[in-house]
């Protein structure tokens, strides 16, 4: 429905039709939601949303991006540089300032991590996940684990971990096997966690287990900390992208912590869970908006400058249409995204749905405009001394985790056709 006042201004007969024409546009302009209008990220921006945007970029430009292929070769988790970024806010974005977060939205949070994984997908996707942790304990943890973790977290003086995947519960996560029987005051955790990013070098697990019945209801969300006797870790798992960050499987051999480490109320986990998953896949989606962003940027400028039969690559048609093409699902990309971290921010009736579409479309949009960037670089894309092979190998596993593009179609088709 429109505005009130264009309403009133339409229909009141006080108005002249010459004056409604003059006077609608002003009104449209000034009651419009900000849109996303060219491939420029900034474009839509409210102004302070703007010097979010200028000032993570400004820091992947400067403190991730020259360093990001060592990162890759020598596999080194840059908590240095993430403890820069906490200093900026980007520790714990969607956290509420009451201990230390920095309170702001979805949307803002989305803002970041696109222009932070200009400079390095790997790291950034990392700090997404560490956020969504810090925001799950501040949501939903009491208000002594908040007051203990959120300063520590927001600060990345204390780096946080998800753990939900199991060697036999993948898409699957409800049938997780991961127990936590209760002794006296205390849990006693049994089972594995695998894939798990910062696995062995973070400091907090958000461990997913089962303390009730079969299925999801059965299943609550647990903190446990790097020190615990009874916690220990996998080998290092050798991977093609995401280098940056290490992966390991987390044990738990009869773990005894407090029952107060129980995050919400027992039988919420999975809950809890999915809902840290629904912002997960907008900031997943977002760090591979990021990459096709960076990628696009440097093709233009490949193709204007490198030339073949005496012309420069950008004058070619084919090529003009592939930039044509990767343009166009960059910025279909970025309005499904920054729609959907609206939703989720207002907590709108189909934000899971919309979180879910975003997720599906973006990354896979995105890494087709990766790969199609490689492509235009012909074998030069293919040399690890240019950033394109990278940014390809590290959000191809974006496809996959925070719930397999497949489970993103059952989740969709389920909420359309409306399953029980």
């Amino acid at each position: 429905m429109l505005p009130r006042v264009i309403r009133q201004t339409i229909f009141s007969s006080s108005h002249r039709f010459s004056h409604v024409k003059n006077v609608l546009p002003k009104i449209l302009r000034s009651h419009r939601r900000n849109l996303v209008t060219s491939v420029d990220p900034s474009s839509g921006l409210s102004e302070e949303q703007q010097q979010i945007y200028k000032t993570a970029l400004n820091f992947a430009h400067q403190e991730m991006r020259p360093h990001m292929a060592e990162w890759d070769e020598h596999e080194m988790f840059p908590v240095d540089t993430m403890k820069k970024a906490a200093a900026l806010g980007f520790g714990a974005i969607y956290a509420r300032d009451e201990f230390g977060g920095t309170g702001l939205s979805r949307l803002d949070a989305s803002i970041v991590f696109e222009a932070l994984s200009q400079g390095c997908v790997s790291t950034t996707a990392y700090i997404s996940i560490h956020n969504m942790c810090a925001w799950m304990i501040d949501t939903f943890g009491s208000e002594d684990l908040r007051k203990h973790w959120v300063p520590q977290l927001a600060s990345m003086e204390k780096l946080a971990s998800y753990c939900l995947t199991e060697p036999g519960a993948g898409s699957d996560a409800g049938s997780l096997s991961t127990s936590a029987k209760k002794s006296g005051g205390d849990l006693i955790l049994n089972g594995s966690k695998a894939f798990i990013s910062g696995g062995g070098d973070t400091d907090v697990y958000l461990i997913m287990c089962r303390t009730g019945e079969p299925g999801p209801k059965g299943i609550s969300c647990v903190l446990v900390e790097k020190g615990t006797p009874g916690l220990s870790f996998g080998k290092k798992e050798k991977k093609i992208g995401w280098n940056s960050q290490p992966t390991r499987a987390v044990i738990l051999e009869d773990c005894r912590v407090p029952i107060s480490n129980i995050i919400g109320k027992e039988g919420q986990g999975f809950s809890i869970a999915m809902k840290g998953l629904n912002g997960g896949r907008i900031n997943i989606a977002s760090c591979s908006l990021g990459a096709a962003q960076a990628s696009l940027e440097i093709s233009k400028d490949h193709l204007q400058v490198r030339k073949q039969f005496g012309k420069p690559l950008a004058d070619f048609q084919h090529n003009q249409f592939q930039i044509a093409r990767m343009a166009t699902k960059l910025i279909a990309s970025r309005m499904m995204i920054r729609n959907a971290a609206t939703a989720l921010e207002e907590s709108h009736p189909n934000h899971v749905t919309l979180c879910s579409m975003a997720k599906l479309y973006a990354t896979e949009a995105c890494f087709e405009i990766v790969n199609t960037a490689l492509q235009l670089h012909g074998g030069y894309g293919y040399l690890k001394d240019y950033p394109i092979q990278q940014y390809l190998r590290d959000i191809r596993v974006h496809l996959i985790l925070e719930g397999t593009n497949e489970v993103m179609q059952m989740v969709i088709a389920k909420d359309i056709l409306k399953f029980k």
